[in-house]
């Protein structure tokens, strides 16, 4: 079927930069929107970022200007982090609106997460 992985989490000071990378993979047939969710401890998931299929991008207020997400034409989709801060320390999740050749509905799917965090 469908599968995102998601790499590129880690350990950084705050001001600093971290890219995160996910890779779809599996019976894409199209998608409406790929982005990344992230949840801190004892938190609700929260949209970071998305990306539609026409190009429009979306943004949370606490990352405007600070993050950029992006995709490349293989359906891969990307966070630019930076100016990093000791809020965002997180697990981000990667998520895509898809459709599978073997649907004929979009489905959403799931990453299994990475961890950010930034030291103050």
């Amino acid at each position: 079927q469908v599968q995102l992985v998601e790499s590129g989490g880690g350990l950084v000071q705050a001001g600093g930069s971290l890219k995160l990378s996910c890779v779809a993979s599996g019976s894409i047939f199209s998608f409406k929107a790929l982005g990344w969710y992230r949840q801190a401890p004892g938190k609700q998931r929260e949209l970071v970022a998305a990306i539609t299929s026409g190009g429009s991008t979306n943004y949370a207020d606490s990352v405007k200007g600070r993050f950029t997400i992006s995709r490349d034409s293989a359906k891969n989709v990307y966070l630019q982090m930076n100016s990093l801060k000791p809020e965002d320390t997180a697990v981000y999740y990667c998520y895509g609106e898809i459709q599978a050749y073997s649907s004929s509905y979009y489905l959403n799917y799931w990453g299994q997460g990475t961890q950010v965090t930034v030291s103050s």
